[in-house]
């Protein structure tokens, strides 16, 4: 690289515009965009609710069983009494057991099933997203994202809205249930509920604020370590242990302190919360005592009071815990929609529905979807001019070209200076800033992602292997590939005669980022992959880059097929491939320079 293209590097860095935080929502917000992912289980959640009603109705009804037994059976010594009520509380009991059971499972399957949904469109929509929102992103980051942010965000959807339906119809069964033991006496109690409101409420706007930064503290600590890892072996060569174990503490000690403020605040609630209600029940133990002393008040309707007060005090505490609970999910849910409110740069082209209105082909019925014939993989630039999101300074200016089945056209120029650019745009990875691309004449933005993604083929400089079978990893380039198909690629790629020789042939594991793997073996594996996709046009990018000599004429043979009769665009250094080119885009000088012959120009 030279220092005029470090210099242009640097330009765009500090020309990037800074990333903007989603600004901050209310629960109720973030609930109504996240409930239409639940709404398809609403009725599981009506019968969840209905149970966990049931099972309070019948704490209700054991209560008043029990101030029966107290004043006509344990009061007057009579026996016989006794097994009446005992049946009925042994009855009631069973219902309630079993509410309790259906209620909180299927809230469980709803929750869980919401998770999966909500997981799953996440991760769909990050797979739509360019590759620049991954570069400005930590990966770590992003995976406390699909995984701790997405599991906090159930409470929010699907079991606060159960919890604050069943705690409120709790809170009147049992507020009912003491105005008609003592009336006077409940209104005296009901006074202190707005206590716990309040206190939740000032508490809530902290714990958000403690949640959020928990959850960033989380996010930047995974990236942190994530990072490390991925990097171990210069962490290691280059003796920097120390240097990454500090950054790792950095990042530790930054969460830990959002972690401990969390639960400094959450901590004190309770506390506060179980004072105001042991007072209250104190006040109604003293006052009950005076009134069965004075004769207005039996011993079994002090008990029964006294234990409707014990279940009705922690449904309000209950529902001011719900306030806490909010402002940790409500935070969580900020972190999950500024990815699901992140607009793809690239969208599959608009198709008018039966209504009339304009739908997105991944939206259009089966039969939309359907292959078209095969392409013939006529390549042109027209105009293409192109910039990258959050710079001004434009990498592609202007360029012209057409690129015909047969031939190799390869493109040179220093790092940096917009060669896998071209790249991107043939498979819409970005769209041109102007001009248009074209495929057979007809303009790719027209086309669905998936019908131009399975007419191009890219061989990436980094040879990226799953940690799966040598089969799978062929396969990869076409579901469904015969074993046929995966050996006849695998022959082309001059790999078939390693396979052979391992122990468990194409079932042979070939470990995370394929390290059991030498690195032209990898290379073969992608030209492999690359072959059973069996596409008219083939993208190239640095296919011998950290090869040895001899690895790289070993790779040569099958390169070779695997361009034969197609467009083929190859970024290269390695000059013995440069001599069979058809057609050569050199970048010099800001210039783009190209054979006469072939009609093309442009700048880079």
């Amino acid at each position: 690289m030279n220092d005029n293209t470090l210099m242009i590097r640097l330009g765009d860095l500090v020309e990037q515009a800074p990333k903007r935080r989603r600004a901050r929502i209310s629960a109720r917000e973030a609930f109504r965009n996240l409930w239409p992912l639940a709404r398809v289980w609403r009725l599981r959640l009506a019968l969840a609710a209905f149970c966990l009603l049931v099972s309070s109705a019948c704490d209700v009804a054991v209560v008043a069983v029990f101030s029966y037994v107290t004043d006509h059976v344990l009061t007057k010594g009579d026996l016989g009494l006794v097994w009446v009520p005992a049946v009925l509380w042994l009855g009631l009991a069973a219902v309630e057991g079993l509410a309790t059971f259906a209620g909180n499972y299927t809230l469980s399957w709803v929750g869980e099933n919401f998770l999966r949904r909500l997981r799953d469109r996440t991760f769909h929509h990050l797979q739509q997203l360019s590759p620049d929102f991954f570069e400005s992103r930590p990966t770590g980051d992003l995976v406390e994202r699909l995984t701790s942010d997405v599991d906090a965000i159930e409470g929010l959807v699907v079991t606060t809205p159960v919890t604050l339906f069943t705690c409120a119809a709790n809170a009147v069964f049992f507020a009912c249930a003491a105005l008609y033991v003592r009336w006077d006496l409940a209104l005296l109690t009901f006074a202190a509920a707005p206590l716990f409101w309040l206190a939740a409420r000032v508490f809530s706007k902290r714990i958000r604020s403690a949640s959020r930064e928990e959850r960033d503290g989380n996010g930047a600590l995974t990236a942190a370590i994530e990072e490390s890892l991925a990097n171990m072996t210069l962490v290691q060569a280059y003796n920097r242990q120390d240097t990454q174990g500090a950054k790792v503490h950095r990042e530790s000690v930054a969460w830990m302190g959002a972690v401990i403020r969390q639960y400094r605040l959450s901590y004190a609630y309770g506390p506060l919360a179980t004072l105001v209600e042991t007072v209250c029940l104190l006040s109604v133990i003293v006052a009950g005592a005076w009134e069965v002393a004075s004769g207005r008040l039996t011993l079994g309707g002090l008990l029964a009071f006294s234990a409707y007060l014990g279940y009705l005090y922690p449904q309000i505490q209950s529902l001011g815990s719900v306030q806490l609970s909010l402002a940790s999910s409500t935070a969580a849910a900020e972190r999950v929609l500024e990815i699901l409110e992140t607009r793809p740069s690239v969208r599959d082209p608009q198709a008018p529905s039966r209504s009339g209105r304009a739908t997105s082909a991944a939206a259009a019925p089966p039969s939309a979807a359907a292959p078209g014939p095969r392409a013939r993989g006529v390549l042109s630039f027209d105009r293409v001019g192109f910039t990258y999101p959050g710079t001004r300074r434009p990498i592609l200016d202007d360029v012209s070209f057409t690129a015909w089945p047969g031939q190799l056209v390869l493109i040179a120029g220093p790092s940096g200076a917009g060669k896998s650019t071209v790249a991107k745009l043939l498979l819409r990875l970005y769209d041109p800033t102007t001009g248009t691309v074209l495929l057979d004449g007809r303009d790719i933005a027209g086309l669905p992602l998936s019908r131009l993604r399975d007419t191009v083929t890219l061989v990436p400089q980094e040879t990226m292997v799953f940690d799966a079978s040598i089969g799978e990893n062929i396969a990869y380039g076409r579901p469904g590939a015969s074993v046929e198909q995966i050996r006849r690629a695998a022959a082309g790629a001059d790999l078939e005669a390693f396979v052979d020789s391992l122990p468990d042939g194409y079932d042979t594991p070939v470990g995370p980022r394929g390290r059991l793997l030498s690195g032209g073996q990898r290379q073969r594996l992608a030209i492999a992959r690359a072959l059973v996709r069996d596409t008219p046009v083939l993208v190239l990018d640095e296919p011998t880059t950290g090869l040895d000599e001899a690895s790289a004429a070993r790779v040569m043979g099958p390169l070779q097929r695997l361009m034969a009769d197609r467009t083929t665009f190859l970024i290269t250094h390695d000059t013995r491939l440069a001599e069979q080119a058809d057609a050569f885009l050199s970048v010099e000088h800001g210039g783009l320079v190209v054979p006469a012959a072939l009609g093309l120009r442009g700048r880079v």
